[in-house]
């Protein structure tokens, strides 16, 4: 994609993005999940909830071998925390059920998906693409257009922590 900018419109580039999320191989996919920073759920739902999700998680991510994602770019009220947990959840029970090919297709079109919602974000603040007329990105925080993977609660100020996946959380450049 880099090499074919610049795009004349914020429309060629999602296009452009689209074909490149088909024609992802195997190896491709798994470097891409590499890639995918965890985000904790909203603190919404209660403890019982979170111990769902997190089961839920481990499991997948047992069976998997990657962590889960998940774009919530088509939810009916984006601004609603137990909305996302719900889908969330659902998601996570049904794709479990999922043999390792099936599971790889879903992973695949959640990350295309996850790709053209963190593009159209960035179209609208400002850059170079925004010439072509700004576009609304999903509404939400960018964890709507993030991976998901249920951890602790966010508190009031960000951090850079992250969730390990295995029920920890880390800091970066402590051991």
């Amino acid at each position: 994609m880099a090499a074919h900018r610049p795009y004349p419109t914020v429309e060629a580039l999602l296009a452009a993005a689209d074909e490149a999320a088909y024609d992802l191989t195997s190896g491709d996919l798994a470097e891409a999940l590499a890639g995918e920073a965890t985000t904790a759920l909203p603190d919404r739902g209660g403890l019982t909830v979170h111990t769902a999700l997190r089961a839920a998680n481990a499991a997948y991510e047992a069976k998997f071998g990657h962590a889960f994602v998940i774009a919530l770019t088509d939810l009916d009220d984006p601004d609603d925390p137990a909305a996302a947990l719900d889908l969330t959840l659902a998601s996570l029970r049904q794709r479990l059920g999922h043999d390792e090919d099936e599971e790889s297709v879903v992973t695949a079109e959640q990350l295309r998906r996850i790709c053209r919602a963190r593009l159209l974000r960035l179209a609208d603040t400002g850059g170079h693409l925004a010439e072509s007329g700004p576009r609304k990105a999903p509404a939400g925080s960018p964890d709507r257009a993030g991976s998901i993977t249920p951890g602790l609660p966010r508190g009031p100020e960000p951090t850079s922590r992250r969730y390990d996946g295995r029920g920890r959380w880390t800091v970066p450049g402590r051991a």
